[in-house]
């Protein structure tokens, strides 16, 4: 078993598709035309993601109608909702200054020194309202078993 894709709905396919390809290195891989639809694939090393036009069921925030100290910059906290996608940079400040006026920040910069010393992360928005996390300087826990795994 290996990962395959995250599907996204998009408002507007191309400004989605112009996000990913501008701000994390994402490049078009394959469209697959459906007549009067189509769904784009973007690729960057094993990771994929597929866009697909949004229904027509409006457009609504992750955190409509939960309590703002539930909802949390980081995403959805609601079961069967993806919380966030998350990408690894070498430096979230510079990332952010690469980004500009274009990152809709919803939390941080926070420092996670506590936990493992130069992990650094950042949340932001993407054009449909999915949160996007951007980290530095994560690594995984030399002991798994820490955990009962």
């Amino acid at each position: 078993m290996r990962w395959s894709h995250v599907g996204l709905n998009c408002a507007d396919q191309k400004t989605t598709e112009d996000f990913y390809t501008r701000y994390f290195g994402f490049a078009r891989a394959r469209v697959v035309d459906l007549g009067d639809t189509q769904i784009v694939f973007l690729r960057r090393g094993d990771a994929y993601l597929e866009l697909f036009p949004a229904g027509a069921e409006p457009a609504r925030r992750a955190d409509v109608g939960v309590p703002p100290a539930v909802a949390g910059g980081d995403g959805p906290q609601a079961p069967g909702r993806i919380r966030h996608l998350a990408f690894q940079t070498d430096s979230v400040d510079a990332f952010l200054a690469r980004m500009g006026d274009a990152a809709d920040v919803t939390l941080g910069p926070l420092d996670f020194d506590d936990f493992i010393c130069g992990w650094r992360t950042v949340w932001l928005r993407d054009p449909d309202g999915v949160i996007v996390e951007v980290s530095q300087g994560y690594q995984d826990d030399a002991d798994t078993t820490k955990d009962g795994a």
